[in-house]
């Protein structure tokens, strides 16, 4: 789920300074003696290596403790490591030293929550302080409901409702806040209303909503909820909410049932629009305040774990996944990340392992066979993966539209084995589902031309793709090729030609083009691109092809491979 108009609306919203700009009117330069440190831990804060660039700041801060560029640094590779007392010990030097900074703000509110100093958060975020209207608003909302003030927290809560691109967060905010006081009619009111239905694309929201129907005794209308918004049977945290929910039990208030634990949410929230959206850096900070707030939160784990994957710090993403309880129903997500860090760090077996284990866990959940299947078919264990995929395929009850790359996977895994009629049934099943998908298209028509059948079907399939993705030069090359299997060499020029030019170090297209200029006579220019593709280092066999190719000719290595010889064309006609 996206909330792009909300994200940006968020990302103006939350603009005080940028990440790591010290709000300073010129940072003091770095003593000479150790400017090594302060470059080693500028480059790995920009690269995302968080451990190294604490490590490297504490350094330079020990040359040289008053410089507000250094603590600034300090202070945000401290916050996306989750240290949070170091982070605030550095920001209070910042604030001695006369400067301002959000992301010494940041850490200085954080710290504050975390002591459920209400009063320190509403000093922290005055005196022209301050991280963005959004987070100032619900974060002073929350402080003033951890006074005992809810009507001034409701209506603040509220006033971010009115505003454009926040309403999301205002709505929702405020039924966390009634519902923690026990009123969960209001709650209900100010999640079911026209303009709170966008509360629906935050997962928490809705489990919020289901929680405060059953305190009202509304639980069927808490399952048509969970119903609308969920796929059945692929989520435990739904069915065992749904199993609850139709055994008759009234299911506990659990979201957020303090202030406290209301600014954790804050953090999350915001973290959650901001993902995908913003630098990865910068989500993370968010994610990682909401774990340190409320350590149980087990989705504000998961979040700061794959953020922390996906800029290739697997080592501190293993940290953080081994933080989500065993007992917790997305332990199972927690599992998966851990794999995919394993796999990610080279520990391929140990990844593999992970996800075998997981599979024969939750031999229910799709998503967990479809994932071991991708991680099997990476690693060219194609018939592994074929039944990975058909382990996810048979839990589909009646397959729609995004079902369609399960089955374009195990086709796949079929056409490497060479099981060409299980390959092509799961294709046509993939493009029956989604009909326009350039991926399989061009797969299902490439692999036509590679079987030498079905060719004119090939052409109309890789025709359509091109017409999806005209830029692709993968699929330009396929259509190039198609033409070339057919023997239309001419029609064949212009398009690969083209797909040289989208893909100039492929070893494949540069191959495949000089095929098709050896075909149409130009036949020194073929042996130049036959030698350009043997220095962009193609797979063995093809290299060994190529080198045949080079030393023979194309024609006579279609001879030796019992292919059909190429068609007599008038070489004059295209010298150039």
């Amino acid at each position: 789920m996206r909330l792009t108009q909300t994200a940006i609306a968020l990302a103006l919203a939350l603009t005080a300074a940028g990440v790591g700009q010290a709000e300073t009117e010129a940072p003091a330069p770095v003593v000479q003696e150790d400017a090594g440190a302060y470059l080693a831990a500028r480059i790995a804060l920009t690269d995302g290596r968080h451990r190294e660039a604490a490590y490297w700041f504490d350094r330079a801060l020990k040359a040289d403790p008053a410089n507000a560029a250094l603590l600034d640094g300090a202070v945000i590779s401290a916050m996306s490591l989750g240290d949070f007392e170091t982070a605030a010990r550095h920001a209070l030097e910042i604030r001695k030293l006369g400067g301002k900074s959000q992301m010494a703000t940041f850490a200085l509110v954080t710290e504050a929550a975390k002591r459920k100093d209400a009063a320190a958060i509403q000093k922290n975020l005055g005196d022209g302080h301050s991280i963005g209207a959004l987070f100032d608003g619900l974060m002073r909302a929350w402080s003033d409901a951890a006074d005992g003030r809810m009507t001034e927290a409701v209506t603040a809560l509220d006033e971010i409702a009115a505003k454009p691109g926040m309403e999301i967060f205002g709505h929702y905010h405020k039924a966390l806040a009634l519902a923690a006081v026990g009123d969960f009619e209001g709650a209900d009111k100010a999640l079911a209303g026209e303009d709170a239905q966008g509360t629906r694309l935050l997962r928490r929201a809705v489990f919020a909503h289901v929680e405060i129907l059953s305190q009202l005794e509304r639980n069927k209308d808490a399952l048509a909820l969970l119903d609308t918004v969920f796929v059945r049977d692929q989520d435990p945290t739904v069915e065992g909410l749904r199993a609850r929910l139709e055994n008759g039990e009234t299911l506990p208030w659990t979201i957020v049932q303090t202030p406290e634990q209301g600014m954790a949410e804050v953090y999350y929230s915001l973290a959650t629009a901001l993902r995908g959206e913003a630098d990865s850096s910068y989500t993370l900070l968010y994610s990682r305040a909401a774990a340190y707030l409320r350590p149980d939160h087990t989705e504000a784990l998961l979040t700061t774990a794959t953020l922390l994957n996906s800029t290739g710090q697997t080592d501190l993403a293993q940290e953080v996944y081994a933080q989500v309880s065993t007992e917790a129903p997305e332990h199972y997500l927690a599992e998966i990340g851990r794999a995919e860090a394993l796999y990610a760090a080279g520990k391929t077996d140990a990844a593999l392992e992970v996800m075998q284990t997981l599979s024969r866990s939750y031999p229910q959940l799709r998503n967990v066979h479809v994932t071991y299947g991708d991680m099997l078919r990476r690693e060219e264990l194609y018939n592994q993966a074929a039944a990975a995929y058909s382990d996810a395929i048979n839990l589909i009850d009646k397959p729609e539209r995004n079902d369609w790359m399960v089955f374009f996977s195990r086709g796949i895994c079929h056409e490497r084995q060479k099981r060409w009629d299980e390959a092509e049934a799961d294709m046509r099943k993939s493009l029956e589902l989604s009909p326009d998908q350039p991926q399989v298209l061009n797969y299902l028509g490439y692999s036509f031309l590679e079987w030498n059948r079905n060719l004119d079907e090939a052409l109309s399939l890789i025709e359509k793709a091109v017409a999806v993705q005209p830029d692709n030069g993968a699929i330009v090359d396929s259509l190039a090729w198609a033409y070339f299997r057919m023997g239309r060499y001419q029609d064949a020029l212009e398009p690969m030609e083209r797909a040289s030019l989208m893909e100039p170090v492929d070893p494949v297209v540069t191959d495949h083009l000089g095929d098709v200029y050896w075909a149409v006579g130009r036949k020194l220019e073929a042996e130049f691109q036959w030698r350009r593709a043997l220095s962009y280092g193609p797979e063995e066999k093809d290299a060994a092809r190529i080198r045949k190719k080079l030393e023979v000719g194309l024609d006579k290595v279609l001879a030796d491979e019992g292919a059909a010889p190429l068609e007599k064309i008038d070489a004059a006609a295209n010298d150039n």
